[in-house]
């Protein structure tokens, strides 16, 4: 037989013992569980390109707060006043450099990273808040904007081309948590666009959440933790191994609202998410890196665009991580970040918005000063 022969024999053989394995790989597969895939939990990588650099010179200060619209674009308030002379060089008198001059403190970016407009700051009929903190928008087109400095016991409201309509509260000294006309240093705000209601998180002076109709602004409605009168009296310091605080610690630092009715309320000191309905009826609590002292773990919370909104993603500034959350038991299925200033880490990660892609948008304060885009990269949409 000719030695071509015994190959082409020998290929045959090997060729009906690959099908033969092949076969053999299938059925054990086929007998075994399914395992969960990848898509079954949000994972995402840093997009470094997005923003596209700011036009005019610009530059960004501390990043107070980052919203998704109903369009799914994304705005922003910054701190101007927050930027140092060795940032705002350009802006001296005389110019101590060829760089920067500070945003305008509102925002607006479409999800490629284009700017679309920008206004903000003080302005003809209102008092602009001392430290910009918090920013929310409604389907109405109506932007909703805060602060935390001493006397910034306000929500100030505006059209979104930065007219000013109205506000809750004043630039004034706060009259407590159990005051009806005035704020606490809220710092955020969540529109129930149904009830025509805005809920505020009442903040770093108050410990409560307040509810106002968002066209009269009449006062609805407000609580603390565990539905508790909120109580102004000075806490101890967070201690883990104590008993839980029966009230908010400051800031009350987020509050987000479900498709479901429910309420998520970020304690942001004491380590917690506290749940309610809408009426203020507690619901139940999760707790995480309940060791964390300093600013605490539970910064801000986004809900995810599922049908179900299956998860909650929380940003957590002292530990610099994002934590992917069941939200039916507030079970940990994930998480990314690290503390670090490279593209896709974080410095005192402060706020967190998620568009209806799946894309998540952070913002820093401190001397982070930056706003990134994390794409979806798992199938956890469908």
């Amino acid at each position: 037989m000719a030695p071509w022969h015994d190959r082409a024999g020998l290929a045959r053989a090997l060729a009906n013992v690959s099908h033969a394995f092949s076969i053999l790989i299938a059925a054990i597969a086929f007998a075994l569980p399914v395992a969960a895939t990848a898509g079954d939990v949000p994972t995402f990588t840093v997009d470094a390109s997005w923003p596209k650099p700011l036009p005019n010179n610009w530059i960004l200060g501390q990043v107070g707060g980052i919203t998704v619209d109903w369009q799914g674009h994304i705005w922003v308030i910054h701190r101007p006043r927050s930027l140092t002379d060795d940032e705002k060089g350009a802006s001296l008198n005389p110019p101590r450099s060829k760089c920067c001059v500070s945003a305008p403190p509102v925002l607006e970016f479409d999800t490629d990273g284009n700017l679309l407009r920008s206004w903000g700051g003080p302005g003809q009929g209102y008092e602009w808040v001392g430290r910009e903190h918090g920013i929310e928008v409604d389907e109405r087109g109506f932007v909703w904007v805060g602060g935390n400095a001493d006397n910034d016991n306000a929500i100030l409201k505006f059209t979104l081309d930065g007219k000013f309509v109205a506000q809750i509260g004043r630039i004034a000294p706060s009259l407590g948590s159990n005051d009806t006309t005035q704020l606490g240093k809220p710092a955020e705000t969540a529109i129930d666009k149904d009830a025509n209601e805005i809920y505020v998180a009442d903040g770093y002076g108050n410990r409560r959440v307040i509810v106002f109709d968002a066209t009269t602004l009449a006062y609805k409605r407000h609580w603390g933790a565990y539905g508790n009168k909120p109580d102004d009296n000075k806490q101890a310091a967070y201690d883990p191994k104590a008993p839980v605080s029966q009230q908010f610690g400051n800031p009350v630092h987020c509050v987000k609202l479900a498709n479901d009715g429910l309420v998520y309320v970020c304690d942001r000191i004491n380590n917690r998410i506290q749940v309610f309905k809408k009426d203020g009826t507690f619901v139940k609590e999760f707790f995480f890196e309940k060791n964390t002292l300093g600013n605490g773990a539970v910064w801000d919370i986004a809900i995810w665009p599922d049908p179900k909104q299956t998860y909650l993603l929380s940003a957590d500034g002292e530990n610099n991580e994002i934590r992917v959350i069941k939200r039916e038991d507030g079970s940990v299925a994930g998480s990314f970040g690290h503390n670090g200033r490279n593209a896709g880490q974080f410095h005192w990660v402060h706020a967190m918005a998620i568009d209806a892609k799946g894309n998540v948008y952070t913002a820093e304060v401190d001397t982070g000063k930056r706003i990134q885009k994390f794409k979806l990269t798992s199938d956890a949409l469908k």
